[in-house]
C-alpha cells in the first residue's frame, strides 16, 4: 500500500533538514547585461551566498553567470536549470547544473523552484519569467530593470533586493 499525503516514510536525516531550510532565491536577467548590471548581479549573488541562500538561475552567461560568480566566491550553493541537455553548458560558477532539454520552457522551472526572484535588467526571456512569477504569485524584486508592474517590488541596491527577497522567501516557506 502506498502512503497518502506525505510521501516520506522515514525521518529525514540532518543534512536533508538543513537543505530544506535554506531559502531558494532565483536570479533572472539579461544574457547580455551592461557593466552596471553585471556588477549588481555579482553583488546580489555574493550577498545571497553570505546569507546561506541557494541561488537558482538559468545557469548560462550574463546576469546568471555574474550572480553565480558572486555566490560561489563566498561558498554559496548555485543551481543552474539549463535550457539544453548538456550539463557542460553551465557557466563555471554553477555547482549543480541541471540540464532540462526544454529551451525557454525551462523558465517556468526557474520560477517554480524559487521562493522569491530578483530581476536585473533583462530581455524577452526575463520578461517570460516575470510573467510566470506574477501569474503564480512568486514574490518578485526588480533591481535595475525597466519592467513595470505594481506587483514588482523595487529595490535601489543589491542589499535592499536581497533583504526583500529573503524576507519574501521566509514568508513563502
Amino acid at each position: 500500500m502506498t502512503p497518502r499525503g506525505n510521501w516520506r516514510t522515514t525521518t529525514p536525516d540532518r543534512g536533508e533538514r538543513v537543505l530544506a531550510r535554506k531559502r531558494r532565491i532565483g536570479i533572472i536577467g539579461s544574457s547580455r547585461p551592461s557593466a552596471e548590471g553585471s556588477r549588481l548581479a555579482e553583488a546580489v549573488g555574493r550577498l545571497l551566498g553570505e546569507a546561506g541562500a541557494v541561488l537558482i538561475c538559468g545557469g548560462l552567461g550574463g546576469i546568471m553567470e555574474a550572480a553565480a560568480r558572486g555566490a560561489a566566491g563566498v561558498g554559496g550553493l548555485t543551481v543552474g536549470l539549463l535550457p539544453g541537455a548538456d550539463a557542460a553548458d553551465a557557466n563555471p560558477h554553477i555547482a549543480l547544473p541541471l540540464p532540462t532539454g526544454l529551451s525557454y520552457a525551462r523558465n517556468i522551472l526557474v520560477v517554480r523552484a524559487s521562493q522569491a526572484l530578483i530581476a536585473i535588467e533583462g530581455g524577452y526571456g526575463t520578461l517570460s519569467e516575470i510573467a510566470f512569477a506574477l501569474q503564480l504569485g512568486v514574490p518578485l524584486i526588480g533591481l535595475h530593470t525597466a519592467y513595470q508592474d505594481p506587483k514588482i517590488r523595487r529595490a535601489g541596491s543589491p542589499e535592499e533586493a536581497v533583504s526583500l527577497a529573503l524576507t519574501a522567501a521566509g514568508e513563502a516557506t
